[in-house]
């Protein structure tokens, strides 16, 4: 997982903020699929980060509360202090660590996890991540997950990247990195196919998930438990 230090935590939404059509439209969607669930909805959100989806659901549905589970304590203290300036911290849970280390308690009604477990590139790890979820939600819940994704070797990787880098560009990114962001993945970020994170994502025990968002490498799938 990638590790975040409070520089970093603290300026991590103003980096990228140029960039904020395309994280909402991610939410948007979210919030369309999660709003015929019950006023009093339980929500885990999955390497929270600094809140942006909690925040989005939070505004949206004011009965739902929420389980932040972030294992970078600088990003979790910028979430926490982004909920309590809301005035929703009363309806969250912050726990830094991981999933296993979250005490156990009543199931959830959906789960949110962007862009978290695409840095777990052993495939072992990488199902049980999703098994550890599928055990804390209910049999009719909802799994949002959103991965970086793309076949490396393809030609429309090849011209997408291109693209990519542009927009990393226009965020600001120096040059250098820019450039060098698809060795970094390489090293740091398990990038498969979208059939493949599917196939995870169902053997890590929930049913055949529906694709329902995508922005250039960002692609985002919803599906249920298996019963």
């Amino acid at each position: 997982m990638q590790a975040f230090n409070k520089e970093q935590a603290a300026t991590y939404d103003e980096r990228f903020a140029k960039l904020a059509p395309q994280r909402d439209g991610l939410h948007l969607l979210i919030r369309i699929l999660l709003g015929d669930l019950p006023e009093r909805s339980r929500v885990l959100c999955v390497g929270a980060g600094t809140g942006a989806e909690l925040l989005a659901l939070a505004r949206e549905f004011p009965g739902f509360e929420f389980t932040a589970v972030e294992p970078a304590e600088a990003m979790l203290e910028v979430c926490e202090k982004r909920a309590q300036a809301e005035g929703i911290a009363d309806r969250c849970v912050f726990h830094h660590g991981y999933l296993s280390t979250l005490p156990e308690g009543e199931p959830y009604d959906a789960a949110t996890s962007l862009l978290v477990s695409q840095f777990l590139k052993v495939r072992a790890e990488r199902v049980e991540f999703f098994q550890q979820i599928a055990a804390r939600l209910r049999p009719e819940a909802f799994l949002i997950n959103a991965d970086l994704s793309g076949d490396m070797a393809s030609e429309e990787f090849a011209e997408m990247r291109e693209v990519w880098q542009k927009m990393l560009l226009y965020t600001g990114t120096p040059l250098e990195n820019a450039l060098g962001c698809f060795e970094a993945w390489k090293t740091h970020v398990g990038v498969l196919p979208p059939d493949e994170v599917a196939a995870i994502i169902i053997e890590g025990g929930f049913a055949k998930p529906t694709l329902f968002y995508q922005s250039l490498f960002i692609h985002g799938w919803y599906a249920r438990p298996l019963a």
